[in-house]
């Protein structure tokens, strides 16, 4: 699953290579453990203290969290593989396209195996197996997805399953230390730290947006992953960063991720309280020709005929001052508040008009949305207990193709990750020409040499040739 920006704004996507990251380097804090040149061995011993006491912060939040975090191995229909290899792939027919690998995170949201993670992770995915803390290889399913927020859930079947608890990301201060775990490039439960930024980001890649900005590292792989406060809870969904090693990035507030996964375990899909209005900040030019302060509230610039907002008598040129009673200072505020309340509720505004301040109410109904695509069809990963691989025979002409004899050979159509097959280095697309010594075998003597639980192959990739050695 390749990764793809929009804007300098990086999704943060699967990927399959391993990769160095980088170290993130609390100068503030080690320059505060550095003893000045007159420093006493008392100030020396309390600076390191200091230091330690910090250090030990992070290490249980890392041991409290981990068992709640999982990596998230997807396979995807690789539509941008060699012309040559592009029928090798699912399903026999000739328009197959090669399987892509991709990684992501997740976080334990219940005990029996519903897991919080991004949309994009698993958006297009085939097949979806999920690497638990304990060692444990599981296949998952979606439950649903919210492109809205770019949330999903997915469950395997477990139990007893250690749930991550959720901290009031409202609650949260700007300048706050966090940690963030995930699996960036694919090396899983690796631990950054660094701080809330900012609260309340838009960055215009969803249509529900009001993230947490952190300087903590986030890279590709950590989409799904946990940022979490210094008692262990999470503070919201890793999803984004701002361009790569810019130590920007961007997290799903927890108020939002767990209203939105209870919904989707509840129901399937994600329903929205929508009041039915346009609106627009209050710019100083606008402001100050409206005579208002320019954090007046949402400016209403047009009004759903069909909406809550049009009975109750708003009008484009309202300024919406306070939702429920709680006073609102732009568009996205005015999103956020409607959104904490449920459809069908009953809420009271607060509208300036002509500089005057009436009072309304209205009945919140479902927020319109898109239809959510389907994914494609999935299919169920081979259980890590077995050699994790599966097969199909080529054509005689397709193995031709390929220089080999034109006979009917396996070709490997999937993967399981962290299986036998994988250990060993065997990649979709590879022919096997050779099981036990027995030379261009079909998959029909490939499954009856399996049966013993182990099997030493030669592979044919492209040009080159490899042996491997395979048990269960």
């Amino acid at each position: 699953m390749p990764s793809s920006s929009k804007s300098v704004l990086v999704c943060v996507r699967v990927f399959v290579a391993l990769a160095l990251g980088q170290a993130l380097a609390f100068s503030s804090t080690v320059a505060l453990a550095q003893p000045s040149p007159t420093s006493s061995p008392a100030q020396l011993q309390a600076s390191q203290a200091e230091a330690r006491r910090l250090s030990d912060a992070f290490a249980s939040v890392a041991e409290r969290v981990s068992p709640s975090v999982v990596q998230i191995d997807v396979t995807t229909r690789d539509e941008n593989a060699d012309n040559v290899l592009r029928w090798i792939g699912r399903g026999g027919s000739g328009t197959d396209s090669p399987i892509a690998r991709g990684t992501g995170s997740g976080v334990v949201f219940t005990p029996d195996g519903a897991i919080l993670t991004n949309n994009h992770v698993v958006d297009e995915a085939l097949t979806i197996n999920v690497h638990l803390r304990d060692g444990r290889f599981l296949p998952a399913k979606l439950v649903g997805r919210d492109p809205g927020t770019d949330l999903a859930v997915i469950k395997v079947d477990a139990t007893g399953l250690v749930a991550a608890k959720f901290a009031d990301s409202d609650a949260a201060r700007v300048g706050e230390m966090v940690v963030a775990i995930g699996s960036p490039f694919g090396l899983g439960y690796t631990v950054t730290t660094g701080v809330v930024s900012a609260k309340g980001r838009g960055v215009g890649m969803n249509a529900i947006e009001d993230y947490l900005q952190t300087d903590a590292s986030i890279n590709p792989g950590n989409s799904g992953g946990p940022l979490c406060d210094l008692e262990g809870r999470v503070l919201g969904i890793n999803t984004m960063i701002a361009g790569r090693g810019s130590g920007i990035g961007f997290a799903v507030p927890s108020s939002l991720a767990r209203r939105t996964a209870e919904q989707i375990l509840k129901t399937g899909h994600v329903e929205r309280a929508w009041i039915g209005v346009g609106i627009q900040d209050l710019t100083p030019e606008l402001a100050g020709a409206m005579k208002l302060d320019p954090r007046a509230g949402a400016l209403v610039n047009l009004v759903n005929d069909a909406g809550p907002a049009a009975k109750a008598n708003v009008r484009p040129g309202d300024v919406i001052a306070s939702v429920a009673g709680k006073s609102v200072h732009d568009g996205r505020e005015l999103i956020r508040e409607v959104l904490q309340h449920d459809v069908g509720q009953t809420i009271a505004l607060e509208i300036v008009r002509d500089g005057k301040h009436y009072a309304s109410s209205v009945t919140l109904t479902a927020r319109p949305e898109p239809p959510i695509p389907p994914l494609p069809v999935q299919q169920q990963g081979v259980p890590h207990a077995g050699l994790g691989m599966s097969v199909r025979d080529l054509s005689p002409q397709q193995a031709q193709q390929l220089g080999l004899p034109p006979k009917a050979m396996p070709v490997v159509t999937n993967v399981a990750p962290g299986s036998s097959a994988d250990r060993a280095g065997i990649k979709a697309g590879d022919v096997i020409v050779e099981v036990d010594g027995a030379v261009e075998p079909t998959s029909q003597q490939l499954q009856e040499a399996s049966k013993d639980g182990q099997l030493l192959l030669r592979i044919r990739r492209r040009d080159a040739a490899f042996y491997a050695a395979l048990k269960k």
